[in-house]
């Protein structure tokens, strides 16, 4: 085994990567596209607020089936192995992509297209559901145990990988004449989507199942685990990655959804100068994200994320700020700092810690239900919310408060959690919760 654990490792985290560069970049694609095309495309109304409100409703519905998808995949994938559960999930997602790249509009049938949008979006969010968590734990089992936060970053890179791709795709296309994006240009960015599910096929393919897994298998244990034995073995994991999401998961969409929408509609500054800022913090994302990892494998997961938390709720005041000016240099330096330099310090060892907290048997089910419930809950509803607030108030500052609570949930959750950066991943001795070191100070 020692010769074959270095390649696997490489092609597990490969395979994490592209497959979350899709769920990214499908879910940025349609959030992106919400805010400045399907709104009046697939919701047309006299108000611009009242037409972007209903497309991020729909945005929101996506999330809904993620917990439903979280909890059945993630059983699947506990079951009959990591791998076949990641290659459904990715013509689960890539296909609901493809699919609203012709999908008929408004204009041309009425009110079965924003309907059909909806299901298209459950599918996906199903997918979804499975995805991230698949291939996080995936190159985690196959990762050398003092390596596992850096190995484990290979998942949310895919996050940056996305977002730039998606954004940079739609930047692409939104060069074109008004009349030619509206009217066919803004479908070939979904239609893109089918390559990634080709070359995340054939990546995934090559990959073997963890050892942590067949040797779990071995036993039976995955096949006398019950539906949620994951929820009984582990209830305390459970609260607290809900718990630590909200602030990671809101933020998240906040900055690449609201954000674009709040600068190209509110602002009124133009789709390419909230396009081109979102980019140019995923790319700082690219170094940051596998950093974060490498430092949670030194100094521990709940450390870096709590800094993560803390700082990123500091700098929204000085966002909305610095946006406010309508200035180009400070808007692109606000999402540079916001989501390129902050965020990522909740992302990056969150895919370790999460796969840490659950035993083999129940680790899919555990980490992809818990994990989705928590997306629901902030990352889903976020960009509504922050758009209503605004619409509501007619200022930044509700969403600040907003934010804000989301930050105290998820310190008060890492304050509650383990710290497992120590623990071995086949250490299974029947105790759930009890198994994992206590609560160290997270400040």
């Amino acid at each position: 085994m020692p010769s074959t654990r270095t390649p696997q490792s490489g092609r597990a985290a490969a395979a994490a990567l592209v497959g979350t560069v899709l769920e990214w970049y499908d879910f940025i694609i349609y959030g992106t596209a919400a805010a400045i095309v399907l709104n009046t495309l697939f919701f047309p109304s006299g108000n611009p607020v009242v037409g972007t409100l209903a497309a991020l409703a729909t945005y929101a519905v996506g999330f809904v089936a993620r917990p439903v998808g979280g909890l059945v995949l993630g059983r699947l994938g506990d079951r009959v192995g990591r791998k076949k559960v990641l290659v459904l999930t990715l013509l689960l997602m890539g296909g609901a992509t493809t699919a609203i790249g012709v999908l008929p509009t408004y204009e041309t049938i009425g009110a079965a297209a924003p309907a059909l949008l909806v299901v298209l979006r459950l599918v996906q969010g199903f997918g979804a559901g499975g995805e991230y968590a698949g291939a996080v734990v995936l190159s985690v089992e196959h990762a050398e145990p003092k390596r596992r936060g850096l190995v484990g970053s290979a998942a949310p890179l895919g996050f940056a990988l996305g977002t730039l791709l998606a954004n940079g795709v739609f930047a692409l296309f939104m060069l074109m004449p008004d009349d030619a994006f509206q009217s066919w240009g803004w479908r070939i960015p979904f239609l893109l989507g089918a390559v990634c599910v080709g070359v995340g096929y054939l990546v995934r393919q090559r990959v073997e199942e963890p050892e942590a897994f067949e040797n779990a298998k071995e036993q039976q244990r995955p096949q006398q685990a019950t539906l949620f034995d994951a929820l009984r073995r582990h209830p305390r994991s459970f609260f607290i990655v809900v718990g630590t999401r909200m602030g990671e998961n809101g933020f998240a969409y906040l900055f690449p959804v609201f954000g674009v929408s709040y600068v190209s509609t509110t602002l009124d500054l133009g789709d390419s100068l909230a396009l081109t800022a979102v980019m140019a913090a995923s790319v700082v994302q690219l170094p940051m994200v596998p950093l974060y990892g490498w430092l949670s494998d030194r100094v521990g997961r709940r450390p870096v994320y709590a800094l993560g938390a803390g700082v990123s709720l500091l700098w929204l005041v000085p966002f909305f700020l610095l946006v406010g000016t309508s200035s180009t240099g400070a808007v692109v330096g606000a999402f540079i700092v916001g989501l390129g330099l902050l965020y990522p310090a909740m992302l990056s060892p969150q895919a370790a810690w999460y796969a840490e907290l659950f035993d083999t048997e129940f680790r899919l089910t555990g980490f992809a239900f818990s994990r989705e419930v928590g997306s629901v809950i902030a990352g889903g509803l976020s960009p509504f919310i922050a758009t209503a607030l605004y619409a509501w108030a007619g200022h930044w500052w509700p969403i600040v408060a907003y934010m804000g609570l989301l930050s105290v949930i998820t310190l008060i959750a890492l304050a509650m959690g383990p710290e497992t950066v120590h623990r071995s991943l086949e250490a299974d001795d029947g105790e759930g919760d009890a198994r994992s070191s206590p609560p160290a100070n997270v400040g």
